[in-house]
């Protein structure tokens, strides 16, 4: 009778240890639902998650549908959708985690997440208008960046940055051997292969990134210099001019397209994207100066040429570039296009 007894109350205590272990596992599961009549209190030492979706101008989205998405070590852990612009992720171990915003008629957008303390976090996050170039409206989204692989990223830009192109080619293999097929990482590749001046590997780099991502000017811009830089002027242009298209470009952008427009004879273009091109630089690259007098030359505009070689060698004499300045200037006059200075 005692051992019948006996068993009987091991197996209550089995089976009370048993709805225990799950009441807590039910504690701890990963939900997602709708903040708007939220009032859970943390009942653990996990994290919580309140988002709210906000439009450029600051206004929560409450007129369009959307869902919000969040990862872990690049992993999916949970999906919520949008409910008068707002969605709650809770009981989360702490970590690190990335979430995706989506929103119809809008850029999807991602922020990354530090969850380290049992709270709840309020996270904005903003959208853009969805305006996409024309021919560009059925693109594909981009992949999501996985936070390691986003991390080699980072570091790799700031090292690019600082011109420590061994230190970039280190992070940008780290990122390349995570995300191979990332767009952003396939650009960075080639803006590396471009200051190593290994042109054809970063020309290889950056047409995979702007076929990938159809709105990366900088991906298209980097692309037209790589060609520029291997003489393949015809090709360029088109890269350049797409750049041009989808941002506003930078000074290095009308630099490269006024040196392709020039090889190509398309002279008034040449003059007027060098032009351009000295005046954003803002100092940064004197030797554009150069280009600006040779097309001002090919138009016929020989005074003007013979100003800016004169300007360029008074100022800046002891650059690589003044010897060439003054050939062409020397080249001028003999020809009879100036009058004798």
């Amino acid at each position: 009778m005692r051992s019948a007894k006996l068993q009987r109350e091991s197996y209550a205590a089995l089976f009370f240890r048993f709805l225990a272990a799950a009441f807590l596992l039910s504690l701890f599961c990963v939900y997602a639902q709708d903040s708007s009549s939220d009032t859970l209190v943390l009942r653990s030492d996990r994290a919580e998650i309140s988002l709210t979706v906000r439009n450029s101008a600051g206004e929560v989205l409450t007129t369009t549908a959307g869902t919000a998405k969040l990862l872990h070590d690049g992993i999916p852990v949970a999906d919520a959708g949008l409910s008068h612009g707002r969605a709650f992720f809770g009981s989360f171990p702490f970590g690190a985690y990335t979430l995706v915003v989506e929103a119809t008629g809008y850029k999807s957008t991602q922020k990354d997440l530090n969850l380290s303390v049992a709270m709840r976090y309020e996270v904005d996050a903003n959208l853009q208008r969805d305006a996409a170039p024309d021919g560009f409206a059925g693109a594909p989204a981009k992949p999501l960046l996985a936070p390691k692989a986003r991390e080699a990223l980072d570091k790799s830009l700031k090292a690019l940055s600082a011109n420590k192109l061994s230190e970039a080619e280190k992070y940008v293999g780290e990122a390349i051997q995570l995300a191979p097929s990332h767009p952003d990482v396939l650009y960075v590749q080639g803006v590396l292969f471009l200051n190593e001046k290994h042109w054809t590997q970063a020309q290889s780099a950056l047409e995979k990134a702007s076929q990938m991502d159809p709105t990366n000017g900088r991906a298209f811009s980097a692309l037209g210099m790589a060609l520029v830089d291997q003489g393949n002027y015809d090709a360029a242009v088109g890269p350049l001019e797409k750049s041009l298209q989808l941002d506003t470009g930078s000074w290095e952008t009308h630099w490269a397209l006024g040196k392709a427009y020039y090889h190509r004879g398309q002279y008034d273009q040449a003059l007027k994207t060098s032009q351009l091109a000295l005046t954003e630089s803002n100092g940064k690259a004197p030797q554009i100066e150069l280009l600006v007098a040779q097309a001002l030359t090919a138009v016929g505009k020989y005074e003007d040429a013979a100003h800016t070689l004169r300007d360029f060698l008074k100022r800046y004499g002891d650059r690589p570039e003044a010897p060439t300045a003054r050939h062409w200037l020397d080249g001028l006059a003999k020809n009879g296009k100036i009058h004798p200075n």
